[in-house]
Parts: C-alpha cells; structure tokens; sequence
C-alpha cells in the first residue's frame, strides 16, 4: 500500500479529517504537509498508536500498518460481488479489508464475472469463491446456510439497483440472493449505478425498504460515473467503505466477546451509550470565542464507569485537558453544531447521556480576521441560539431508550432541572449548582447533585466525579435490567 494509501485509511479509521486532526493537534495545512510531504511524523504516529486500540485496531508506528487489536480473531466478511462496471473495484476493496486481517469469503453473480473473474477474487481472497447454488460440490463443501452462518457482516458491493430489487421483495433466486435471506448478519450495501438509476422512484422505495430492515447502505457518492453522466451514483470511497466495515466489527466482537466469557459478564455487556462532554467554543473570530468554564471531568468520568460496566461507548466531547479514556471511541469538536452532527451519525444508540456545557448562543456572524481594537468603536455582537441537542434527541424519532441531561444552575435548581426534564423530553436530569460551597463546579474534581425523574427527586450530595459517575452507571444498568426482566416475562 503506499503512503497515501496509509494515511487516507488512517484518517478514515480514526473518525475523519477533522477528528484526526483534533487526535494530532494540528490544523488542515499540517494535515496537508503530511500528504504532499509523505511523511507522517514519528510523534505523531506514536500518538496515534496509542488512540489505535480505541477505534478497534493496532497501528505500527514506524510502518503505518493497521492491524486488529485481537491477533487471535479472524473475523469473517462474505462480500456480495454483483455485476456492475463498478465491480472491479471490489478487488481494491479486498486488498484494503485485508489489511485489517479479515477473513474473507466471496460470493459472485453471474452477471459479475462479465467484469472480474473468479481466479483473480480467490488469488486476492485466499479462499474459494462460490457463485452457483445448485452447485453439488459446493454445496456438500460450504453449503449457502453455512456461508451466511459464518459470517460476521455481509458486504454487497458493488449492488446494482437490480440486485437491490430482489433484495426488497425477497427474491432467492441465486446463491447471493438466497443468502441474504437466511443470514442473521449485519447487511450492508455500497450501490453503485446510473444517476437517473438511482434516483428512480422505484429504486428508492427498494432503499426505503431495506433500511427498515436495518440494512446498511454505504453511499452512493456524487460524481462522474463510467456512463459519462453526473450525478449520486459513484460507488462510495473504498477507505470510507473499510473505515465504517472496521468500526462495526469492532463493536460486534467486543460484545462477542464478552457474551462469550460468562464468567466476565458485566452489567452494561451489549448496551450502546452515548456521551457528550465539555465545553463548545463559537468562534467570533480566528482568535475569539464564546464558551465556557466546563472541563469535561464529568462526562469523561461517566464515559469511563460506563466503558467499565460493558458498555460499548461513544464519547463525543468539545476542547478539554483531558487524557482519551481506554476502551472508547472518542471524538472531539468544538462547537455545538459539530457535536450536533456527530451526534447525529451516533444516534444508532441505547442511552445518550448529555454531559456537554453546550454553549446557548453563538455570534450570527463570523469574522475571517481578528477584530482590531479600537478606542473609537466598540464591536456590537448579534448573536443566534446553537442547537439544543437534549431536546434534538429527547424528542427524536429514533429516540434512544433511556436519555439523560444535565442542568447547571445559579437559582431554583430542583424546580428548574424538573422543567428541563419536562421541556426537553428527557427522562432524568442531574441537576447541580454552578457554586457548591462557595466554589464553582467547573473544573472542580466534585459535584453536589440532585437526581431528578418523572417521579422522583434524589438528594446524592457531594461526592467526586468519579463517585457520582458510578451512582449514575448504576441506574443505568438497573433500567436495562429491568427492562431485560420485563422482556424475557
């Protein structure tokens, strides 16, 4: 792979341009020094390894290769090859899964070997390829129940808008077909075809279908597509593709694997949650902000408790001082419309725990150069609402089960922190005084808190972070037991 390579896979599987830059430090120029220069600095790369086991893999500082954190796991793709003139990129996309060390096993249809051919698959793969379901030999070797039971994420890519057809009105008809329909794996699909193909009602209402079924689509990009025409149809960057691959393997063997260990279970083992933490800085110039005194302890303090009760974690935080917790993915911003953003490609969730001193306003307009000060003028600020993440996922259509927010407050906390909960459809709040004895929470190592539900208000007193971290992944995991009693009831 060459460095460009590397370092375009690198950004993607640590979240993204921007996310990669927070990770480093740095701004877009250095990021796009490293490029022109080839040269990732041995600093950095040793940083990067560290951060590595949290996003799901292991990073070689001096050679940039990507490995998967467990040596001893194989996991298995079957990837879906059908045929479109985008399916000789399905062997750049082998090579790039293959980086991670996964096992792959693919599956062709007929029309996909008018483009590739089985011999070259296999040589890349390792393994056989299977196309035909009434094959006797094929059958008797790694029957199609067996390859849709052994893998761990079914990959369609490239998938035509024909293939997508029999997807959504369960046709099996061939072996990749028929796979699709017996598997209990995560499916996920790159389209790849015409614009006017794509945006086809009938091609549509085949999406809408599918991904009410949970199914996964990866792109399709805009762009030049081989028929000449402009438009979304491209079949979507490999390293995007294999970075989205990566993380949902990831989460899904970390949960086997706790399954699996019983003697290990913990109480949050296969429950999501996301965090928000921190302050958001809005900018008013290229050297000035609005925001505030959060430090982000407390956020990070849950996301750790949280992380080491089992849960699968997501820790999504503005400009902090703090060292990335071990076992979670971490991804940084700075104003609240990116933590909104972020949150909403995380959304995918069981609880959200809304930790974050969001900024309440940010300035309607920003300047390009620093605002030079004069004796003569005062600068006047008109300044906008920031979005309300609490109240964006309290009353979210894919509301996570559980969500809880936070309320600083200077007067009437218990009255205000109840009509918070209230106003921004949450289910609990954990209401604390901005001044605790005197002395303001923010930066402080402990909080004084009052637990607040529909029905309920608790008087936790003080304690540290840490501690009321704890009290809170407590309830946690007691409203997803119960909830797991109810159920099996």
């Amino acid at each position: 792979m060459s460095y460009q390579d590397k370092l375009n896979y690198l950004i993607n599987a640590f979240g993204g341009a921007d996310n990669f830059q927070k990770l480093l430090g740095v701004g877009p120029s250095a990021l796009s020094n490293y490029k022109s220069r080839k040269h990732l600095p041995l600093n950095q790369a040793k940083r990067l390894s560290k951060i590595a086991p949290q996003f799901g893999f292991n990073l070689d500082p001096h050679s940039l290769q990507i490995r998967t954190s467990d040596k001893n796991q194989k996991t298995e793709i079957l990837l879906i090859i059908t045929g479109g003139i985008a399916a000789y990129k399905a062997l750049e996309l082998i090579r790039r899964l293959r980086d991670f060390e996964f096992s792959i096993t693919v599956v062709m249809t007929e029309a996909a070997k008018n483009f590739i051919t089985p011999l070259s698959v296999s040589a890349l793969t390792g393994n056989k390829v299977y196309s035909n379901l009434f094959d006797l030999t094929d059958e008797q070797e790694m029957g199609h129940i067996q390859l849709a039971r052994k893998a761990e994420l079914i990959l369609i890519a490239p998938a035509t808008a024909n293939f997508i057809g029999k997807m959504a009105h369960g046709l099996a008809d061939d072996l990749a077909s028929t796979i699709c329909l017996v598997t209990d794996a995560p499916i996920f699909v790159a389209p790849a075809m015409n614009p006017h193909m794509w945006s086809n009602i009938a091609t549509q209402e085949n999406c809408t279908t599918l991904l009410n079924r949970a199914v996964r689509f990866l792109g399709p990009d805009n762009g030049n597509t081989a028929c000449g025409e402009i438009g979304s149809g491209r079949f979507a960057d490999i390293s995007f593709i294999v970075s989205e691959i990566q993380k949902t393997l990831h989460i899904k063997l970390n949960e086997k694997i706790r399954i699996g260990n019983k003697s290990q279970q913990k109480p949050l083992d296969g429950i999501r949650i996301l965090i928000t933490a921190g302050p958001t800085y809005e900018p008013v110039d290229p050297v000035r902000f609005i925001g505030n005194r959060s430090s982000g302890k407390q956020g990070f303090a849950i996301a750790n408790a949280c992380a080491a009760a089992g849960a699968s974690v997501c820790l999504i935080s503005g400009p902090v001082n703090l060292e990335a917790p071990k076992d979670i993915r971490l991804i940084l911003v700075d104003t609240a419309e990116q933590m909104k953003r972020a949150c909403e490609k995380e959304l995918e969730v069981d609880c959200v725990v809304c930790a974050a001193a969001v900024s309440d306003w940010r300035p309607m307009q920003v300047e390009k150069r620093k605002i030079k000060k004069s004796s003569k003028k005062t600068p006047q600020l008109v300044l906008t609402d920031t979005p309300d993440i609490l109240s964006w996922v309290g009353y979210h259509k894919s509301r996570p089960r559980l969500v809880i927010g936070f309320a600083a407050e200077t007067e009437n906390l218990k009255i205000n922190a109840a009509n918070k909960r209230k106003n921004k459809n949450a289910d609990w709040i954990l209401a604390n005084s901005v001044f605790q004895s005197g002395v303001s929470v923010f930066n402080s190592d402990n909080n004084e808190v009052f637990f607040v539900s529909k029905n309920n208000v608790e008087d936790w007193g003080t304690n540290s972070k840490e501690t009321v971290a704890k009290k809170l992944t407590d309830k946690i995991s007691k409203y997803f037991s119960d909830i797991q009693e109810n159920e099996v009831v």
